[in-house]
């Protein structure tokens, strides 16, 4: 019975990482082509900060502080059999006429909210670009956030795959921009028209996304519809459980203002950290969040059913599979970062220089990697409590670090401060959460397994590391040679993932049958 439950949590995660890593690759693709057409310009980075404030705001408002609340709620409702669509349906409304307002108030507000995003903008042409394509983009907030209640609904009953599917239609609309702005004028055009091209297609691939979990949802009996919002006792509870979480929110897209502030005063700096957060995002995407997105409903169903056992076993099993697939990653990150920049990035109007900032950058961020899936897997055992008031203490003390890290070491190292505050912070919030959740019994702790197996986990990725700077220096030439690098990091890639399966399974840090079983099952 625990095999077969940790095989389904497994699998779980898998569905949701192979599609994240679908819409992972095709942002590849979109973030290639921008880097292409308008490399670390003023165009490009105008666009990153339009496209940026819609993305914060959803983060705040749905993905993170609303269905933080509404998800173990929902799932509760489901488990005892209660009137769990209806609650569905107050809170699609509820959320969606707050967003409606939310959405005139910061169209009107827009030169004040780039300016909060990028204050060294003000004064030269990134300001005014900003500011257009925010009031185009911005609209999607509304769209997606109701995607995510829509994906959370989704999750709390089981189906992965949709919602997972969705944000694939982003970088599909997106790409789909791109080439349309360059086929509508001649080589060498307006570049601001590649900026005008990707701000309408924002909005535009919102509604694909929402059409897309909409349909899956009434497909799986729940059908939502626009309608007035009702203040219900249980819009009351969501509401006061989602307001800690929402200034949680708040604290944590701080964190990301204070290092888009300090990237706006150097230029292109904005343009170096988003390619380096692109990079790192995808193990985060593949594992991080897919443990977050399945293990929060799998461990509120079973603390609704005190099964103190299975919440342990579903935790440990999470922590276990995430560090054993991010640990690698992350060494990885910190060895080769130029050799990946320059294969992916380095092209068109995306030159040397632009590398080398950039590769400094991911390796910092691939230093925190396992602390940000970390927070994913044990900010659940918190919220699946309901408890989104100690998340918040903590992420109020991160915030600070991160300011203090961020802003000093920028006066003597420039924009890369605000990739090692960033990295600081989220060790320092993994810290917490771990001393934190000492006091909720053994349902909130890893069991023996998972401390035996993550030594080793850590040995063989160190040893995979040694292997991949070998690699590094042995294939340094084909790196540098056009047609040939391609192959050269494709072989650097295979052989660290090949090298790593071997001596993980050699230490016993993994069973490569687990991965198979949950493949299968998946």
């Amino acid at each position: 019975m625990a095999a077969a439950r940790q095989i389904r949590l497994v699998a779980g995660f898998l569905t949701v990482g192979v599609w994240t890593l679908l819409s992972r690759v095709f942002g590849f693709v979109r973030d290639i082509l921008i880097a292409a057409f308008l490399g670390s310009g003023p165009v490009a980075e105008a666009f990153l900060i339009a496209f940026a404030l819609p993305n914060m705001f959803r983060r705040f408002f749905a993905e993170g502080a609303f269905n933080t609340a509404f998800v173990p709620l929902f799932s509760k409702k489901l488990e005892a059999k209660e009137d769990a669509e209806q609650f569905a349906q107050d809170a699609f409304a509820g959320l969606a006429s707050l967003l409606i307002v939310f959405t005139l108030i910061a169209l009107a507000a827009m030169p004040w909210l780039v300016l909060a995003m990028a204050s060294g903008f003000l004064g030269d042409e990134r300001f005014d670009l900003a500011v257009g394509y925010g009031r185009i983009a911005f609209a999607y907030i509304l769209f997606v956030s109701l995607s995510a209640l829509l994906s959370g609904v989704l999750n709390a009953t089981g189906r992965f795959a949709a919602a997972a599917a969705a944000p694939i239609l982003l970088n599909v609309v997106l790409i789909g921009a791109l080439v349309l702005a360059h086929l509508s004028q001649p080589e060498g055009g307006d570049a601001a028209l590649y900026g005008l091209f990707l701000a309408w297609g924002v909005p535009v691939a919102g509604v694909a996304q929402m059409a897309l979990v909409w349909i899956a949802a009434a497909r799986a009996g729940v059908r939502l519809v626009p309608r007035l919002p009702r203040l219900t006792p249980d819009m009351k509870r969501l509401a006061i459980i989602a307001l800690p979480a929402m200034l949680a929110g708040g604290v944590v897209q701080i964190n990301l203002l204070v290092g888009r502030q300090v990237a706006s005063f150097f230029d292109g700096a904005i343009v170096w950290l988003g390619i380096a957060d692109r990079l790192y995002q995808l193990p985060l995407g593949v594992v991080g969040i897919a443990i977050g997105i399945v293990l929060l409903p799998d461990l509120s169903r079973r603390l609704r059913a005190e099964d103190s056992a299975g919440g342990r076993e579903a935790l440990s099993r999470a922590g276990e599979i995430s560090m054993a697939l991010t640990i690698p990653a992350a060494v990885a990150l910190m060895v080769m970062p130029l050799p990946v920049v320059s294969v992916l990035f380095e092209r068109g109007a995306f030159g040397p220089d632009d590398t080398a900032a950039t590769a400094l950058a991911l390796a910092v961020y691939g230093a925190g990697l396992p602390a940000f899936v970390l927070q994913k897997v044990l900010q659940p055992v918190y919220f699946a409590r309901e408890d989104t008031r100690t998340p918040f203490r903590y992420a109020v003390v991160a915030m600070v670090v991160n300011a203090v890290v961020a802003i000093g070491l920028a006066l003597v190292i420039g924009f890369l401060g605000a990739a090692i505050g960033t990295t600081v912070a989220a060790w320092v919030m993994v810290w917490l959460l771990s001393r934190g959740r000492r006091e909720m019994g053994p349902v909130a702790q890893f069991d023996a397994r998972y401390r035996r197996r993550i030594w080793r986990i850590v040995i063989a990725s160190i040893l995979m590391g040694v292997i991949l700077w070998g690699l590094a220096l042995l294939l340094g030439p084909l790196l540098g040679t056009d047609g040939w690098r391609y192959l050269a990091l494709a072989a650097m890639v295979g052989i660290g993932i090949g090298s790593y399966f071997v001596i993980g399974q050699l230490l016993n840090a993994f069973h490569v049958s687990e991965f198979r079983a949950a493949l299968r099952r998946t």
